[in-house]
């Protein structure tokens, strides 16, 4: 890894902002959107840059807000990779953003997360906390091959449950299924009945397939040479060069996965989904008030 001084931290709209601590990731999944060209990391994927002023960046950023909103980390870089152990920097982060009165939400795959949970319970119950996993394989042998430096899915499972012992909203991604090899009913309906089971609040789905750009495609298919010989020249010939690469079992995989969360009060659309995280709810202005 290597260090920089950022000149920003926050990116947003005044309604909600995100922020990346770090830039690249160590976790290794072979379908990550983050290697796209378009990002132009001048750097390799694996030396991780390190944004050391980040807490500074953040405590001056969130003085100048007269507003109290969502603040959001993961989306490009998993904020709970192996540096976070020995740096600190989410925690410290986190830290501010309880001093401020600001609420958070992170998206990791990871079970570090749990080292902060006493954290994250405080900034929910003085605002708010959405925790974001994702989930894409039931299957631990082929979870490790997909995502090889991260625990795998029913771990991230327990985190949920620990998160949900302490009234901590969770939102899950169930994305992305790659077309024949995690495309399957079963393994659909066993991460469905999953989130199910630990009461997450919502489910983003987009549209059961898969996404590839220039510098993604080429490490999946590396990837797929590697681990899943023949499955290479399958891809392209059905997909060729596309952006968006649908499961054949879409329409099927969609039906179960609109019916579990119908059924269970499950927010199930991206729009949902994000809208929830992104506004400090009723819940906790009404909270305020009775506090006065």
């Amino acid at each position: 890894m290597h260090f920089v001084d950022a000149k920003g931290i926050l990116t947003g709209n005044g309604g909600h902002y995100g922020m990346n601590i770090y830039r690249g990731c160590t976790h290794g999944c072979i379908y990550c959107d983050s290697r796209s060209r378009c990002y132009q990391f001048t750097h390799p994927f694996e030396d991780i840059e390190v944004k050391q002023n980040a807490p500074e960046l953040l405590e001056r950023a969130l003085k100048s807000k007269r507003k109290k909103c969502m603040i959001g980390t993961g989306s490009m870089s998993d904020p709970y990779m192996h540096c976070e152990e020995e740096l600190k920097l989410t925690r410290r982060c986190l830290e501010i953003i309880k001093e401020n009165g600001f609420g958070a939400t992170v998206i990791t795959k990871s079970d570090r997360i749990l080292r902060d949970i006493d954290l994250i319970d405080e900034i929910n119950r003085s605002a708010k906390f959405v925790v974001q996993m994702t989930l894409t394989t039931w299957d631990d042998d082929l979870c490790k091959i997909l995502e090889p430096n991260v625990c795998n899915t029913k771990r991230r499972i327990e985190v949920l449950k620990e998160m949900q012992k302490r009234d901590i909203p969770t939102v899950v991604w169930m994305t992305p299924i790659l077309p024949f090899i995690n495309d399957t009913k079963e393994n659909i309906t066993a991460i469905l009945n999953e989130c199910v089971r630990v009461g997450v609040r919502g489910i983003i789905d987009f549209g059961m397939g898969l996404t590839l750009r220039e510098g993604d495609r080429e490490y999946y298919y590396a990837a797929l040479d590697k681990h899943f010989p023949g499955l290479k020249e399958k891809y392209q010939s059905r997909y060729g060069n596309a952006y968006e690469l649908p499961s054949p079992n879409a329409k099927e995989l969609e039906g179960i996965f609109k019916r579990i969360c119908k059924d269970n009060n499950i927010l199930s659309t991206p729009d949902e989904c994000f809208r929830y995280m992104q506004e400090l709810s009723d819940k906790y202005r009404q909270m305020s008030i009775f506090d006065m």
